[in-house]
Parts: structure tokens; sequence; C-alpha cells
């Protein structure tokens, strides 16, 4: 579910991005030069009428508050979903281990009448080893 709900918001952050991104190019610069200019000067007179400079400065705001607000809360959903994430690992890890160590079919025991565990690997290579002592490596 809560994954639902990020995804949701997310296509909303995207489409409110876009339409803020469409305002900005659209409002009518303070010195009558750049991108009104470039797209028509009237353009936007034209499609909104001669005072909507502050109408469109007002959706611009809210549009802005919008994204900043849908952004903060994304964060805190996806901090939120990777820490449930996180604590469900951790939960696993710990009822598996309480369980016990888990043998292999290969190297479970043949004979049903032994009860013992095979022999466990070494995990670290003895000290004299020319891996782990250089000085004990043969001459070449």
């Amino acid at each position: 579910m809560m994954s639902f709900i990020i995804g949701l918001l997310t296509v909303i952050l995207v489409l409110d991005c876009l339409f803020l991104l469409l305002l900005i190019l659209i409002q009518l610069p303070k010195k009558e030069a750049g991108a009104g200019v470039a797209f028509g000067g009237g353009a936007t007179d034209a499609l909104f009428g001669a005072g909507s400079g502050t109408a469109l400065t007002k959706i611009t705001k809210y549009s802005a508050a919008v994204f900043l607000g849908l952004s903060l809360l994304l964060s805190v959903m996806r901090a939120q979903q990777a820490n449930e994430g996180g604590r469900k690992f951790e939960e696993e890890l710990k009822r598996r281990a309480a369980a016990g160590p888990v043998i292999a079919p290969s190297l479970a025991p043949t004979n049903s009448t032994t009860s013992t565990a095979p022999a466990a690997l070494p995990l670290i290579p003895p000290a004299n080893s020319a891996a782990t002592n250089p000085a004990a490596a043969p001459a070449k």
C-alpha cells in the first residue's frame, strides 16, 4: 500500500513539475526582454489578458509550494519505507539464526545412524601459509 501511495505522489510531483515549468515560461519578464519577446511578446496578453501577471505569479507560488511539499513528503515516506524494509530483514536474520545452522543437502550425513554434523571447513587459512605470510613462501 505504501509503495502505491509513493508511486501516485511521484506521478503528481512530475505533473506539478511540468505545470510549474509551463507557468514560468509564459510569465512576462520584468524588463520587456528575454523569453517573452522570443515567444511573440503579446502571447501571454492574448491568452490570459493584460493584467494576468499577478494571477500567474500566485499560481506559480502555489505550484512551487506544492512541489516543495511533495518533495519533502516523498523523501520522508521513502526513508520510512527503507527503515521498514531494514527491520524486516533484521527480523528474518534473527529468526534464521535462532533456527540453527542450515546444512546443505550435499553435506548432510549419508548414514542414518550417525547424528554428528560434518566438520566445518576453516574460514581462515593457517598462519604459516604463503597467502598470509610471504616469508613462508618457497623461494623461486
